[in-house]
């Protein structure tokens, strides 16, 4: 199943209609969908990296109105629509675990994981489940999605092809060593 949706989503990333399919992806992925934007953003930069930051601008808002309807699914129907999904990607353990946390630090959490290749809509249903305030949320989710878009966007833009296997197989390692340089940095202005 997921390779036929992988080889659907590099098909839309490739149709004149790639930024309207890149918009939707991003919309779904923050909810519901299990394929990640950048599948279809990577091939989109390198068609064209003049138009990378829009791109990355793209996927960014569309991912943060995503993450929206992610949050008031867990906000308003976990019961009924939020479980199915948190079910549906064996995802009950994670869930668990992070609710009681966000309660306490859901704007660091979003940030940080929000980067990274962790489901997203884990973050969002969790985040409205556990009540976290929705400008809180909101904000969060904005610095983020742009920091992960942007962030392959960027590297797409300066180095190109090379890169892009790179990253194609190591989106893991690359979010997550930005996230923790990121996460040190705030560390050592605090700490000083």
């Amino acid at each position: 199943m997921l390779k036929r949706l992988y080889d659907w989503t590099m098909e839309k990333a490739a149709s004149k209609n790639s930024r309207t399919w890149l918009a939707a992806v991003s919309f779904a992925e923050s909810s519901f969908f299990p394929i990640p934007p950048d599948l279809l953003m990577i091939p989109m930069v390198m068609a064209d990296r003049r138009n990378a930051w829009r791109i990355a601008a793209l996927a960014t808002v569309a991912s943060v109105v995503g993450g929206i309807a992610g949050y008031m699914i867990g906000y308003f129907l976990y019961e009924t629509i939020g479980r199915w999904v948190i079910d549906l990607y064996h995802l009950t353990d994670k869930f668990e675990a992070l609710r009681q946390t966000f309660r306490d630090y859901g704007a660091e959490i979003l940030i940080i994981k929000g980067m990274t290749p962790i489901p997203y809509k884990l973050l969002t249903i969790t985040a409205g489940v556990a009540e976290l305030n929705i400008w809180v949320f909101i904000g969060a989710s904005i610095i983020s999605r742009s920091m992960r878009f942007f962030l392959v966007a960027g590297l797409l833009y300066f180095f190109g092809a090379p890169i892009r296997t790179f990253i194609e197989k190591r989106l893991t390692l690359v979010t997550s060593v930005f996230a923790v340089a990121l996460v040190g940095g705030f560390l050592v202005v605090k700490l000083l």
